[in-house]
């Protein structure tokens, strides 16, 4: 009966460790990733360089954080430099002619 008991307490720790392990965020990563290439197709090099610069940036500090597993930190730091991104890419298209 001990024994039982103590797989069940075990088999509960492992579950409340996994469970606190937050994911790796390859999806926000991609999508900084896409949207920094979406601002450079665009021009933001001349038209917004510190965004992109920014952008660039934060997608750096994200990559260390990533190979450090800091996930959550990664995380935030992708999503602020996707924004950076996303800024650059607005300065960088025209805007459409109204009638």
């Amino acid at each position: 009966m001990f024994l039982g008991l103590r797989r069940c307490a075990l088999g509960a720790l492992l579950v409340l460790a996994l469970a606190g392990c937050a994911d790796a965020p390859v999806q926000a990563m991609s999508d900084t990733r896409q949207a920094i290439q979406a601002a450079e197709a665009a021009g933001a090099q001349t038209a917004a360089p510190e965004d992109l610069a920014a952008a660039r940036d934060g997608l750096r500090r994200a990559e260390d954080l990533l190979r450090a597993r800091d996930y959550r930190s990664a995380r935030r730091e992708a999503l602020g430099a996707r924004a950076r991104a996303a800024a650059a890419l607005a300065a960088s298209s025209p805007v459409p002619a109204t009638r």
